[in-house]
């Protein structure tokens, strides 16, 4: 089985910079799946009934799969999971704001956000337009743009206790002084995507964390980077499916957007996109896609919080994730993560295929964690699921931290998913 390196890590750091939102994650994607040879799928056509590696792109979410001779009768599906989308602020139908002489653009929260970490920092933004004639064009203002700006210390002595920041009226950036004017702000973001404002009949904006992907440490053994969640495992899902060109299995990657908000949409994880994509994967034959789902296994992949060095108290005393460490299974009996003995034994069996360390994730008992997409597809599905993960420190910070060696181990254990019996 191939295996991954520390290159695999700068790798990633490449396909975060050019990913700021989930519709340029996808677009990215697409790009490398189809220099491997993957062929994009149109939904609304009639799909070859031909073997091949396809791939679909639907709002912000991607789904690909490899299928040859040896999948012709029942195999069953290996499938890895994650998501495109990140906490962050998205702009508001109507931008213009302002207050006391400052231009400003109305936002709102987009998932959790940490408010403090979001403060004075120089602030993108990127998105989508959807355009008169239907079609669909990104942009990326890749430089200094917004702030969220910090109310003085002098102004504020209740700073450092705890203060907490009101979501309507704290967290407004600025980008500029004067008096607003409806529609200058859309007239400045479609300038610089090349079109007229005029054409442009709804756009999905969001702020993006400037700060380029770094290592750290005395030996560099840390990485640091906005949108690691989750955009570390969608890279080593996607690198993995492109190595993955020898399985006994159907090897399938998705990431979904709308995880950070509920995946309630038609795209998200609660929504028909993969059942959909694999009914028609294997066309009319019903009998053969049952078999096919009764024998498929899912991994559903989501950062995980690495013990915190300041606060171990909020750790699970008897499991404590360290970077470095490799990749976690995620365990909550109240199956907040999807995992049980069948699950955990397929979590090892692709862990030992790789040859990687791993370790446990389980949350406190009076501190519940948060969901991912595996009880949401593999319940969707009927398809046995395990959550598993990087740690990291700064879950959902406009900079977050994993080990250096972490997003290569996931990709390899994505790979032994696809790989092993």
């Amino acid at each position: 089985m191939p295996r991954f390196d520390r290159s695999h890590t700068d790798d990633l750091a490449e396909f975060i910079r050019l990913s700021p939102t989930p519709y340029h994650a996808c677009a990215v994607a697409g790009a490398r799946l189809e220099k491997a040879g993957f062929r994009r799928l149109d939904e609304t056509e009639r799909w070859p009934t031909d073997l091949g590696a396809y791939y679909v792109v639907r709002d912000g979410s991607i789904i690909a799969w490899r299928m040859d001779e040896r999948h012709e009768d029942a195999s069953g599906l290996r499938i890895f999971g994650a998501h495109t989308d990140t906490p962050t602020f998205k702009v508001k139908p109507r931008p213009d704001t302002g207050s006391a002489g400052w231009k400003q653009v109305a936002v709102e929260v987009y998932g959790g956000v940490p408010h403090q970490t979001w403060l004075d920092r120089d602030l993108g933004v990127a998105g989508r337009l959807v355009m008169r004639d239907r079609s669909e064009v990104l942009v990326d203002v890749d430089r200094p743009l917004l702030r969220i700006p910090r109310l003085a210390i002098h102004l504020d002595r209740g700073t450092n206790d705890g203060r907490a920041l009101n979501a309507q009226s704290h967290l407004t950036p600025i980008w500029g002084l004067g008096e607003p004017r409806d529609g200058e702000f859309l007239e400045f973001v479609a300038a610089e995507a090349g079109v007229d404002a005029a054409d442009v009949l709804g756009f999905d904006l969001f702020t993006s964390a400037l700060d380029k992907p770094s290592y750290l440490g005395k030996d560099n053994e840390l990485f640091a980077a906005w949108r690691l969640d989750n955009l570390l495992s969608t890279h080593a899902g996607l690198e993995a499916i492109i190595a993955a060109d020898d399985t006994e299995q159907v090897p399938v990657f998705v990431s979904f957007n709308y995880e950070e908000i509920g995946s309630m949409t038609y795209s998200a994880a609660q929504g028909p996109f993969l059942e959909t994509v694999l009914r028609r994967m294997f066309g009319e034959d019903y009998e053969r896609y049952a078999r096919a789902v009764a024998s498929s296994r899912m991994m559903s992949a989501d950062t995980g919080n690495a013990i915190h060095p300041n606060f171990p108290e909020k750790h699970e005393p008897g499991h404590r994730p360290i970077p470095g460490g490799g990749p976690m299974i995620k365990v909550s009996a109240n199956q907040r993560y999807a995992t049980g003995a069948e699950e955990q034994a397929v979590f090892t069996r692709s862990a030992e295929k790789a040859g990687i360390p791993w370790q446990f994730n389980v949350n406190r008992n009076d501190i519940p964690g948060g969901t991912t997409i595996g009880p949401l597809s593999g319940t969707q599905l009927g398809i046995l699921t395990v959550d598993v993960g990087a740690p990291i420190l700064s879950m959902h910070s406009s900079r977050e931290l994993c080990g250096a060696d972490d997003p290569h181990y996931l990709a390899d254990l994505a790979l032994g998913l696809y790989t092993h019996d």
